[in-house]
């Protein structure tokens, strides 16, 4: 950070161009509607939010087992684990009550997202911290001492500048990780503000599971984190948290699934059948082919559930299958019916 505490960032050629694709997508989702009216898509992607930040944080359950946490099923798994489910979970559920430029309603964030979990919850941390790989300091975190006005004046910035949500998000995002606020809980709290930001212009940003993207791109999330961080710039990781956006957007439908499958193929299929396609179709269509993996993420499925599924859309001629065993996807058949 500079002098006047405000954050140092380079919007390049590339964030441009990215910022156009992003705007045409949503543009594309809005007209359509289709993501809007579907209730259940945007629950499943709320878990799959929860379930891919916490996984980032080396959180074992899989999206099945948070699923579960939250309907109040029992589930064997660590105690904190479980814990941290409940807690992301409350604080994704107020998203929408926070206000991104209120000191206070971060700290009630971070208290919803560690409660029970460490002693300082809801605190700025009151001492000195470093982000460790083994032995060797990555990132030591601001002195402690300075935190409280740092975000202070963190949101000042972010509340009167002009810049773009997409790109002042992703310097917030930067800024919190860079600062490090808290003991505990930097990251979730990091990813749920930039979310926040977002959902505030577009509420379709509160229903985006762009943390299932960084979780799948971890090691490039945190390379971006350092790079920027040793360049006290925070360019690439602006640049990063645009394309996981931009993926995560190319997942959601934006057509009827009959523009996609014909009524002569989806009259034979049974209403499950034609829910888990509904949930594929979008990303199907956008991309050619899907994998078992990406299905089971996009509609909370298990693997064996997946595979029947798939099975059935090929034999019916929907689908096709390319390759073998991990390396396995499902293409969409240009001759189907």
């Amino acid at each position: 950070m500079n002098k006047m505490n405000n954050p140092t960032y380079t919007i390049s050629a590339k964030a441009i161009g990215l910022l156009a694709s992003i705007a045409e997508i949503i543009g594309e989702i809005r007209a359509s509607g289709e993501y809007s009216r579907n209730l259940k898509l945007r629950k499943i992607n709320r878990l799959r939010s929860i379930q891919s930040s916490l996984a980032i944080e080396n959180n074992t359950l899989s999206l099945g087992q948070v699923t579960d946490v939250i309907e109040g099923k029992k589930v064997l798994g660590f105690a904190h684990e479980i814990q941290e489910v409940k807690n992301a979970y409350l604080a994704y559920e107020h998203l929408l009550e926070y206000d991104p430029y209120k000191v206070k309603d971060f700290l009630k964030a971070h208290q919803f997202i560690t409660t029970q979990l460490v002693k300082d919850a809801g605190h700025f941390r009151s001492q000195s911290v470093g982000v460790f790989s083994g032995t060797q300091l990555v990132h030591a975190g601001a002195n402690y001492q300075f935190v409280p006005q740092l975000i202070t004046d963190l949101f000042k910035w972010t509340k009167k500048t002009e810049l773009h949500p997409l790109i002042k998000s992703s310097i917030v995002h930067f800024e919190i990780e860079f600062i490090h606020p808290f003991m505990d809980g930097n990251g979730r709290i990091g990813r749920l503000w930039q979310t926040l930001i977002l959902s505030k212009w577009n509420e379709l940003f509160a229903w985006l599971p762009v943390e299932t993207v960084i979780y799948e791109k971890q090691q490039e999330y945190y390379n971006a984190l350092h790079t920027a961080g040793k360049a006290a710039n925070s360019e690439v990781f602006i640049e990063f948290m645009l394309e996981a956006i931009l993926q995560a957007l190319n997942e959601l439908p934006n057509k009827k699934i009959t523009d996609i499958f014909t009524d002569k193929i989806t009259d034979k299929l049974s209403k499950t059948e034609f829910e888990f396609l509904e949930h594929i179709a979008g990303y199907l269509d956008k991309n050619g082919e899907i994998t078992n993996y990406r299905a089971q993420m996009l509609t909370n499925k298990s693997d064996i559930s997946v595979k029947k599924y798939l099975a059935k859309f090929v034999k019916i001629g929907i689908l096709q299958i390319e390759g073998k065993n991990k390396g396995r996807k499902y293409k969409i058949n240009e001759n189907r019916p």
